[in-house]
C-alpha cells in the first residue's frame, strides 16, 4: 500500500520560530514550500507578477532593478484600499500556481510530506486551510516575539508591534490549530525535540 502523502500547514506571529521549525522539518525530509518565498519573487527583478504590475499600476511601481518597489506600493494601498485587492488579484493566481508546480516536483522526488510555511495562513481564511490536512501554529507570547525580532532584525518595538498589529492574534492562531508548538523558554535541543516527536506523526 503507497503511503499516504500529509500536506501540512505551518504556521506562527513574527518571531515565533516558524522558519526554524520548517527547517527542522525538512531536515527530516519534509518538502518545505515557502509561500512567503514565493510571493517576494514574483515581485523580484524578473518576477512573474512584474509585467502585470507595471501594466496596472504604471512604471513608477517598478524600481531601477526592474523589481516592485515596495515602499511606493505601500504608500498606494495604504491610502488606497481598493490597489490592496488589484494587487492581491495579480499576486495570489500566481503563488497557487508555483505552489502547485513546487507540490508537483516534491512528489515526483518522492516527498510524503509536504510542509507550506504560510505567515499569513490564519488571516487567508479557507484559502489555505481547506488545502492542508493539519495546521500546526508556531506559538509564544508576544514579549517573547518582540525580544526575538529586536535581537534578529534591530527594529524598533513600535515597528515590530505594528507589524503585529497586521497579523492574526495569538488567540485567532490557536484557534486554527491542530497542534501547537509552545517555543517560549525552550532551547534549540529542546526544539528540536518537540519536532522530532512530531515528525513521527507524519512518518519523518
Amino acid at each position: 500500500m503507497t503511503p499516504r502523502t500529509w500536506r501540512i500547514g505551518l504556521t506562527g506571529g513574527i518571531g515565533c520560530g516558524k522558519s526554524t521549525v520548517a527547517d527542522m522539518l525538512a531536515a527530516r525530509g519534509a518538502a518545505v514550500i515557502d509561500a512567503d518565498a514565493i510571493s517576494r519573487s514574483l515581485t523580484a527583478p524578473g518576477g512573474r507578477a512584474m509585467a502585470a504590475i507595471a501594466q496596472t499600476f504604471g512604471p513608477q511601481m517598478v524600481d531601477a532593478q526592474g523589481a516592485m518597489d515596495r515602499q511606493a506600493m505601500r504608500n498606494m494601498v495604504f491610502q488606497n484600499p481598493q490597489a490592496k485587492q488589484q494587487l492581491e488579484a495579480i499576486i495570489h493566481p500566481l503563488v497557487s500556481q508555483i505552489t502547485a508546480e513546487q507540490v508537483q516536483a516534491a512528489a515526483q522526488s518522492g516527498h510524503r510530506v509536504l510542509v507550506f510555511d504560510v505567515p499569513l495562513l490564519v488571516e487567508s481564511g479557507e484559502r489555505w486551510r481547506k488545502q492542508v490536512d493539519r495546521v500546526i501554529v508556531v506559538d509564544c507570547d508576544a514579549d517573547t516575539q518582540r525580544k526575538r525580532v529586536m535581537a534578529r532584525s534591530g527594529l524598533a518595538a513600535e515597528e515590530i508591534d505594528r507589524i503585529m498589529a497586521l497579523q492574526a492574534s495569538r488567540s485567532q492562531r490557536l484557534a486554527c490549530a491542530d497542534t501547537v508548538i509552545l517555543n517560549q523558554g525552550l532551547s534549540l535541543a529542546e526544539l528540536e525535540t518537540q519536532v522530532a516527536q512530531l515528525a513521527t506523526d507524519f512518518g519523518l
